[in-house]
């Protein structure tokens, strides 16, 4: 069986992964002289960074993503989408293997992105919440309003705690934004929605195994993050580390634990994996080595890029490039240079990652901003991050609804997206059988 692609002259080019790394390709290959396919087990693009207000009911799902075929439907015929679970690759074969069947490759780029990092702990990955996808973002919003639910009927102070308090593992950008918008939700939200609940009896803790929240970003980013945080009456622990969750208790370092049924993990991520690639061209965190051409080191007309890739820069960036958006859309648009100049038989352009800075909101008039020039936090660099974001988001629609949404929540102090959704399979013979009445 193979994948339905009809054979052309021109090479194919065979993108996996629509992240920002992978679509920022497709989209600047698609009128060049190559076959493009994109494969991606969705059918929309993710607008990862804001999954932590889709988590936080803040927004819609609907309204950072996007369709791929509706973001390509003026592109060339010699285009196509498939949706497909990539399950392994032969590279001497040059072929994919997928869900669809074979799929054959001249050129083949790897933008499989990065998930959650438990560091090989099964409860960790039992009992925490990540969120790396919009399902995850979703299934965090249905625990916290379901636990919301069960807190109004539960008397026993202790087992209240569990239901209603949150640990958050990691300071980083998401770690920082989560615990923010679980504040400002406590502080707006819960006095509405919640009268039964004692607002004061929520308690949210935001666990740091380092000195300080937002490494990578500068000293004063970090010292403003955790003023803000502190005074939204977040709980912060600079230098602990989570060893064991339960289900029931968040076990530290220290010896001492904390009641709560919910773990949000943003501490970590990993490169997701391909069966077929050699062994040495894996480094740690499961990225894949590339020279500054994007090459897979050892392979011929393989590229890595995006979060999955390893690329050493000089004494810049001697350990890799941070995994942040920035460098993923300047890979693919690299990429695509060198593959318009393969075609006119020009000399490969290495990529050099430029620094334009990086950025994290805590909550309403309160961000950190560092821009390779200027560093500066508060109520503009709120606004800054609102402008930043919303522009970056794919589709006019979406920049609407975001937009709207934004200003509906700082008139009003108030969401209107509290739904506890959760899927159903289709009822069955088996099922119905096995039902207990």
């Amino acid at each position: 069986m193979k994948a339905n692609i009809p054979e052309s002259n021109q090479e194919r080019i065979v993108i996996i992964g629509g992240g920002f790394a992978g679509l920022t390709l497709a989209k600047k290959i698609a009128k060049l002289d190559y076959q493009v396919v994109l494969v991606d087990k969705y059918n929309f693009h993710q607008f990862q960074p804001l999954f932590y207000q889709v988590a936080m009911a803040g927004l819609e799902p609907s309204s950072i993503a996007f369709p791929y075929r509706k973001l390509f439907q003026t592109e060339k015929r010699d285009f196509y989408i498939r949706i497909a679970e990539v399950t392994g690759v032969d590279t001497e074969k040059r072929c994919l293997k997928t869900s669809l069947g074979i799929l054959n490759y001249d050129h083949l780029v790897i933008a499989i992105g990065a998930d959650t990092n438990f560091f090989g702990n099964e409860n960790l990955a039992k009992h925490c919440l990540p969120m790396k996808s919009m399902g995850e973002a979703l299934h965090i919003r249905n625990e916290i309003l379901t636990d919301y639910e069960y807190a109004l009927s539960t008397t026993d102070y202790e087992e209240r705690q569990g239901y209603i308090d949150v640990v958050i593992v990691g300071g980083g950008p998401t770690g920082v934004e989560v615990a923010g918008a679980m504040a400002e939700m406590r502080k707006y939200i819960l006095p509405k929605d919640y009268k039964e609940l004692n607002p004061k009896e929520v308690d949210i803790y935001l666990i740091q195994s380092g000195p300080a929240l937002l490494k990578g970003m500068s000293e004063n980013a970090s010292k403003s993050a955790l003023k803000f945080l502190q005074d939204l009456d977040v709980t912060v622990q600079l230098n602990s580390r989570v060893t064991n969750v339960d289900g029931e208790f968040v076990y530290l370092k220290d010896g001492s634990k904390i009641k709560a049924k919910k773990v949000i993990w943003a501490a970590g991520i990993k490169g997701n994996t391909i069966e077929g690639l050699p062994a040495d061209s894996l480094v740690r965190g499961n990225r894949v080595k590339v020279n500054t051409f994007s090459e897979v080191i050892g392979l011929d007309r393989v590229y890595a890029i995006g979060d999955i890739a390893y690329m050493e820069e000089g004494d810049v960036f001697p350990q890799g490039h941070p995994q942040v958006a920035q460098v993923a859309i300047q890979q693919g648009k690299n990429l695509a240079k060198n593959f318009r100049n393969i075609q006119k038989k020009k000399p490969l352009k290495a990529f050099a990652y430029k620094d334009k800075g990086s950025m994290a909101t805590i909550g309403r008039h309160l961000a950190v901003v560092d821009l390779p020039r200027f560093k500066f936090s508060g109520g503009f660099a709120w606004f800054v991050w609102l402008f930043v974001h919303l522009f970056s988001i794919i589709g006019t629609r979406n920049k609407v609804i975001v937009f709207i949404n934004w200003v509906w929540n700082y008139f009003t102090y108030d969401q209107s997206l509290r739904l506890i959704m959760k899927s159903k399979a289709p009822d069955t013979k088996e099922a119905k059988e096995n039902e207990v009445v």
